[in-house]
């Protein structure tokens, strides 16, 4: 089969699109063979193998313009300038004529693709919009946040996006919130819920897990109003956390923040103008490796975030047996599940959000319990075998 994706693994360990990764490999441990096309990035050879999965990206503009795709700011860049406008109109071109040639190939090869995967309904899917000839394989796409999201808050992109969803065979979201916030854009479009894997052999608890001692609060996100980092600043300067006796040895609670983006600034103003300065250390963006010991280290996870397509950080904290406090909102309604261990807050409740992680951090026993609850329905829901085993059914379905 073949992907199409704008994000994916530019490097061993990159976190970027790393699920889409996940999946291929799964589903070439199960037999399958998958190929993947994305676009190209400064300093991207043209050809790579990650894990087995041959890779091409795809030129689309001057080196020092393709900037859309990895960093998770497409959209930014493209409602800030012409210049990533006319980027992002090379990307949908060359994308499309690429996976026509790939198309082609294999059928000339003898071996043609069962289905063309495209991630993302937006880039990707659009670059296949009336692509597809007689005798051509079935599309599936699957919505993962971000495209919704920005259908969901542009009115003129409704119709497009019911265009280029009716000629899948097959929709896929991450998540029910997302199948449901998409069918009322596009009632028309079957769209299944089935989310991306999760690495769980190295998302694990730590081997000496009874002698390790957890402590602090953690965020794991991009810096900006979506991700919710200034609700949680808040929360940490409230009343309930506000006092030194929230950790066992009497010092301030720390707040661990990992992640860049176009509110980094203000937030770390936010945080000195609360006096929260000496109490939150600010990691920047960092690779996927090094978020395991980060969340095996904490004490909690904290996710505020708003229309959140999956929750990716929460399934990841959570393998590490690290609980989590999450707004009630969007595809974390499945991630984090009180009967399961999660701990789940009212959307912009602040007062809320701290007694939440307050009550977490004062019962230490309490809070390993519920990682370990947390993990279990994580490993049934979103290892890679399992996730597979539901995609291969999905093609098979598409194929027939």
């Amino acid at each position: 089969m073949l992907f199409v994706t704008h994000n994916v693994p530019r490097f061993a360990g990159d976190a970027a699109g790393s699920f889409v990764l996940r999946l291929a490999v799964a589903l070439q441990s199960a037999g399958a063979t998958v190929d993947v096309i994305a676009p190209a990035a400064a300093g991207l050879a043209p050809e790579a193998t990650l894990e087995g999965v041959r890779v091409q990206r795809v030129r689309y503009a001057a080196e020092s313009r393709m900037t859309l795709a990895y960093t998770g700011n497409m959209a930014e860049q493209v409602t800030s300038s012409w210049s990533g406008k006319l980027a992002l109109l090379g990307m949908l071109h060359a994308l499309r004529r690429a996976v026509r040639a790939r198309i082609d190939a294999a059928k000339r090869s003898g071996a043609p693709y069962d289905v063309v995967h495209a991630h993302w309904w937006f880039p990707s899917a659009l670059a296949l919009w009336r692509l597809r000839r007689s005798g051509d394989p079935p599309l599936v796409i699957t919505m993962h946040g971000s495209d919704v999201r920005l259908a969901q808050h542009i009115t003129p992109v409704h119709p497009v996006m019911r265009a280029v969803l009716g000629e899948a065979a097959l929709c896929t979201a991450v998540s029910g919130w997302l199948a449901e916030t998409a069918r009322r854009i596009a009632p028309d479009a079957s769209i299944a819920v089935s989310p991306m894997p999760v690495d769980a052999e190295h998302f694990a608890p730590p081997p000496d897990m009874p002698a390790v001692v957890r402590s602090g609060v953690l965020f794991v996100g991009r810096l900006n109003a979506q991700k919710g980092l200034a609700d949680l600043l808040d929360a940490m300067a409230s009343a309930a956390l506000s006092a030194r006796s929230t950790t066992p040895d009497g010092t301030p609670t720390v707040l661990h923040v990992v992640g860049d983006g176009p509110d980094g600034v203000a937030l770390k103003a936010r945080a000195s103008a609360l006096g929260l300065a000496d109490r939150v250390r600010w990691y920047g963006a960092l690779p996927q490796h090094a978020l395991i010991p980060l969340y095996q280290g904490a004490r909690l996870l904290a996710v505020p975030s708003r229309e959140e397509g999956l929750g990716l950080v929460a399934v990841e904290a959570q393998l590490c047996g690290t609980p989590v406090v999450a707004y009630a909102d969007g595809g974390l309604l499945d991630v984090v599940r009180a009967d399961h261990g999660g701990t789940l807050i009212p959307v912009g409740d602040i007062q809320a959000l701290g007694a939440g992680i307050a009550r977490i951090l004062a019962d230490t026993d309490s809070a390993d319990t519920l990682g370990m609850q947390a993990r279990q329905d994580m490993l049934a829901r979103f290892s890679p075998d399992a996730v597979a085993d539901r995609y291969l059914t999905h093609y098979r379905q598409v194929v027939r």
